[in-house]
């Protein structure tokens, strides 16, 4: 016999009182729920159950068995539910947090692949720079590039964030040479203030790792306004890849120090840990691995 089919049996003879009850409850015949609770003394070595014609009891061992038993099962049942929402279509109200630049010129292009993929899902995304509550506002998943602190939050690592230094050649050709990083304070440095690269900018080079003080006039919390200032030659600007590519393509800006290297920043997606993963979070967590993931 099944041997989890018998602990099933078992509890249930145990909870209603009566092989009677139990086989009225379980639509078998009694002497089916006898030769259950018989199959499981007789692999245990040990009775289960003192049992007359007028009344069932525990045995010392039988009490603790019944107790470990349910938990058992219970174990047994959230993993078979676990498996049902696996296979279950995800539908329902997906909300998202992203950083601006990567959700505009990063996220949002590969959304609607991802809304084709599943019909059922709605998407309200939200972007900001600043770093959002995901319990106390009611995200779903986040994403967040940088270090993380120790939120607590489940992470799943993504493909590191890449980042590039430009200038406008209007601005190169009026300004002193810029031939390393410690030239830099000698320049107009558009600065990111929603992150550590309003202060310093880090480059890695001949001589290893530099972080260089940068300063300037302009300074604001999102990359658009920074891409705008650096193509109408305001200063150097340090952000993601995507969103200067096109004004790198278009010749508005080029690379400054292109001997050195940016060391990518870290990115993450994210999700709180008593959060259930539902069909829904689950089809999204894996469709972001795929599209941004190490091996996207």
């Amino acid at each position: 016999m099944d041997q989890l089919a018998s602990m099933r049996v078992f509890v249930k003879a145990v909870d209603l009182g009566s092989f009677s009850a139990a086989a009225d409850a379980l639509q078998i015949s009694s002497q089916l729920v006898g030769k259950h609770v018989q199959t499981l003394e007789h692999h245990l070595g040990v009775r289960l159950l003192n049992r007359t014609t007028r009344r069932q009891s525990l045995t010392d061992i039988g009490r603790a068995f019944y107790e470990r038993t349910k938990i058992i099962l219970a174990e047994v049942e959230a993993a078979e539910s676990l498996a049902a929402e696996t296979r279950a279509v995800p539908r329902g109200r997906l909300r998202i947090n992203a950083p601006v630049s990567f959700g505009m010129h990063t996220l949002a292009p590969e959304l609607p692949d991802y809304m084709q993929a599943f019909p059922e899902v709605s998407v309200d995304l939200t972007l900001s720079n600043r770093v959002v509550d995901v319990i106390e506002e009611g995200y779903d998943a986040v994403f967040r590039v940088g270090d993380l602190s120790d939120s607590g939050l489940i992470a799943r690592a993504l493909a590191p964030y890449p980042l590039i230094a430009c200038a406008a050649p209007s601005y190169l050709a009026s300004h002193s040479p810029l031939r390393t990083p410690a030239d830099l304070r000698q320049h107009e440095c558009l600065g990111f203030s929603a992150t550590s690269l309003r202060h310093s900018w880090t480059f890695e080079g001949p001589e290893g790792r530099v972080s260089v003080p940068v300063s300037g006039r302009f300074m604001t919390d999102h990359g658009e306004p920074l891409l705008s200032a650096a193509v109408a030659g305001l200063g150097i600007m340090l952000q993601p890849l995507e969103l200067v590519r096109g004004a790198l393509s278009r010749g508005e800006l080029v690379v400054v120090l292109p001997e050195y290297r940016i060391a990518p920043r870290p990115l993450h997606i994210l999700y709180a840990p008593d959060r259930r993963v539902t069909p829904k979070l689950r089809s999204f967590l894996d469709f972001a691995v795929a599209r941004f993931g190490q091996t996207a």
